[in-house]
């Protein structure tokens, strides 16, 4: 399967406390940047965070029922291969991150299964990880 890269801005109301956490956290590679914004090499993707006030969604999150969870709405993220979800879960865990829903397996057992985990950037931008074993899954109904 070949995909092309996406390209997401994100607000971020502190750019320095935005760009540590996705630098230190993720060990991101930075792109081009300014005062306003930085562009991150997001697996692959071209992230951009933008600086801009606080936005209601930041101040508290939207979610809707997923599998027994309160799935933060809106949210982003990568699906990694399996053992790359793995040690992503496992380096936050050692960095004490706190999660919106830990790591777990989501529809164990069921069409669609995958490992999944959520947490928000310091500015309140919900990121989601997941991975499946079978990535014919993606898409399956």
């Amino acid at each position: 399967m070949s995909l092309s890269p996406f390209h997401l801005a994100i607000p971020v109301y502190d750019v320095a406390l935005a760009r540590a956490f996705y630098n230190d956290v993720f060990g991101l590679e930075e792109g081009r940047s300014s005062e306003q914004w930085v562009d991150f090499n997001f697996f692959g993707h071209q992230l951009v965070i933008h600086e801009q006030p606080k936005t209601p969604g930041q101040e508290s999150a939207h979610t809707n029922p997923v599998d027994g969870h309160n799935v933060p709405v809106p949210h982003f993220g990568v699906i990694l291969a399996w053992d790359e979800w793995e040690a992503l879960a496992e380096r936050l865990k050692a960095r004490d991150t706190q999660f919106v829903i830990e790591p777990y397996v989501r529809f164990k057992g069921e069409v669609g299964e995958q490992a999944t985990m959520f947490l928000l950037d310091p500015c309140g931008n919900a990121l989601e990880f997941k991975a499946f074993k079978d990535m014919s899954q993606i898409f399956a109904k």
